[in-house]
């Protein structure tokens, strides 16, 4: 019956960037959604360079480049969700059915280990951060997308 349920996991076969995904697992039983503590609920992929361009390429394309004034961080980064996998191009599979997903992009200048490292740890200057407007900017520039605000979002 294990060997079963690990075969009918939909998280194991898909491989939309090529690389194994890592399992986020719940941190409380919830009745209501059938969740139990423990229990892998979601996996995630980190990608970098080129990969990532590309897997971000299509995700908005799907969005048809356009992204709310919301979907950025003051910190410089974004996000966007899709409803369906299926408009990113993948083949439909009626075991594995239809799933959402969430891109989400961290933007950095080069320099920002300063602050990651083990030794000798220091904090990123004002200045070499990125801001929400440096995020907003690289995305109008980068991919010439349109940023709404959540009143034009409706209205269309």
């Amino acid at each position: 019956m294990a060997s079963e349920k690990k075969q009918s996991n939909p998280m194991r076969e898909i491989k939309l960037s090529g690389q194994s995904p890592v399992f986020s697992k719940a941190r409380y039983t919830v009745r209501s959604f059938g969740i139990r503590r423990n229990e892998k609920i979601a996996c995630y992929v980190t990608v970098r360079g080129e990969k990532a361009m590309q897997l971000l390429e299509s995700g908005l394309k799907v969005k048809e480049y356009e992204l709310l004034r919301r979907n950025f961080s003051e910190t410089g980064c974004f996000g966007f969700g899709i409803q369906e996998h299926i408009d990113l191009g993948i083949k439909y599979d009626p075991s594995t059915g239809i799933y959402g997903m969430d891109f989400y992009v961290v933007l950095e200048r080069a320099g920002y280990r300063v602050a990651r490292r083990r030794r000798c740890k220091s904090r990123v200057g004002i200045q070499h951060r990125v801001t929400k407007e440096d995020a907003m900017k690289w995305f109008q520039v980068k991919y010439e997308g349109v940023i709404l605000n959540k009143a034009q979002a409706n209205t269309s």
